[in-house]
């Protein structure tokens, strides 16, 4: 990317989920208590109130849920990116995520798959791409 691409610095809930991304690993936390995925994260589930959330590896692998094709760039760093799609994705683990997708914008009902952009600080941003 031609600009640097403004990201949240970890906090003490999100640092796992961080971490993960530097070995390209797609996690989000579980709830011991009732077995729903949180997203995104939190100290206490938003479903049932536990206390005892675990950080889980998930596929990438999803469905296009709903999209939005921006054609001009939000920030300086997607300039060369446009048009890109903004997308809400249902994993096969049964969550939805926003992220986008790069390139040709996908359909509502296609299947993506998780792909990576290298952050400067050796993390990296969840993206998803088309399935070919």
């Amino acid at each position: 990317m031609s600009a640097e691409l403004p990201v949240p610095e970890p906090s003490a809930v999100s640092a796992p989920f961080w971490d993960a991304t530097r070995r390209h690993e797609l996690t989000m936390q579980r709830c011991e208590s009732c077995s729903r995925l949180v997203w995104y994260p939190r100290f206490v589930c938003p479903h049932c109130g536990g206390l005892s959330l675990r950080w889980e590896k998930l596929s990438g692998g999803g469905v296009v849920y709903a999209v939005s094709v921006h054609h001009r760039a939000a920030l300086p760093a997607l300039a060369d990116k446009v048009p890109y799609s903004v997308v809400l994705v249902d994993l096969d683990e049964g969550v939805r995520l926003m992220s986008s997708v790069f390139g040709p914008p996908p359909a509502v009902g296609e299947r993506v798959g998780l792909a990576w952009v290298p952050l400067d600080d050796g993390r990296n941003l969840a993206v998803f791409e088309r399935q070919r």
